[in-house]
């Protein structure tokens, strides 16, 4: 017996937390009959629906992408606009883990697997995403420690975070700053170089945790091995500890 949420995200019919909400709006049947409570347990023998279509558990699969620019973060978009999952070449039903906005390049896991992907973005587990952030202007040793010890953004400070700058362009007046941080609020990074007065011109997301884009292209991804996974798992509930 397992929680209801838990077994649709299994399902890959989304993240746990995603599934939650589905529930919520009653979407959920099971044996035909509308289930909106959290704390339902199912078995192997339920007949489970989402919207009236029967959802079993299938094998998992998990996916690196190097997301281009200009490439919606979804599942599916309604203006008809190239989706990160048109990149990968499968028929399960997977979805990206977190998200990377519209403009913004950089690595993107995409699986079924809910409880993972539930781990990895829970900030609670405080997993390691590295960003390269073009921006506009020359970056002084002041704000990279602001960056570094907290940034106050909607009234909530972000945690800590690394931060390294890896080159100024004088002549254009742009810095190129690594940054490092473990949280995955919406337009975070951009966010706080902004209430430092900074615009971002350009952001890549070169590694999650200890995955990185080597021998990848941009809109190339390949398959993670079961080595992978296994460390993504283990390291979500070390850090967590």
């Amino acid at each position: 017996m397992e929680r209801l949420q838990k077994y649709l995200s299994e399902c890959g019919v989304a993240s746990r937390r995603k599934c939650e909400e589905i529930i919520f709006n009653k979407k959920v049947k099971v044996n035909g009959k509308i289930v909106s409570e959290l704390g339902y347990k199912v078995n192997s023998t339920d007949h489970v629906t989402v919207e009236d279509i029967e959802v079993k558990k299938k094998e998992k699969e998990y996916y690196i992408l190097y997301k281009p620019e200009k490439v919606i973060c979804s599942v599916k978009d309604d203006k008809n606009r190239t989706t990160v999952i048109d990149f990968i070449n499968t028929s399960e039903k997977i979805f990206p883990v977190g998200r990377l906005d519209y403009d913004t390049s950089g690595l993107l896991l995409l699986t079924n697997d809910g409880e993972l992907s539930n781990m990895l973005t829970h900030p609670s587990h405080k997993i390691e995403k590295k960003y390269l952030a073009k921006i506009d202007g020359i970056i002084s040793p002041k704000d990279i420690y602001m960056l570094e010890n907290g940034i106050m953004l909607d009234g909530v400070k972000t945690k800590k975070s690394k931060a390294k700058i890896q080159k100024i362009d004088k002549k254009n007046n742009k810095s190129f700053v690594e940054l490092t941080i473990t949280e995955g609020r919406n337009h975070q990074v951009k966010n706080m170089f902004g209430t430092l007065g900074y615009k971002v011109l350009k952001l890549k997301r070169t590694n999650y945790d200890f995955l990185t884009l080597k021998n990848l292209s941009i809109g190339q991804s390949r398959k993670l091995t079961i080595k992978e996974v296994k460390k993504l798992y283990n390291n979500a509930k070390e850090k967590s500890l």
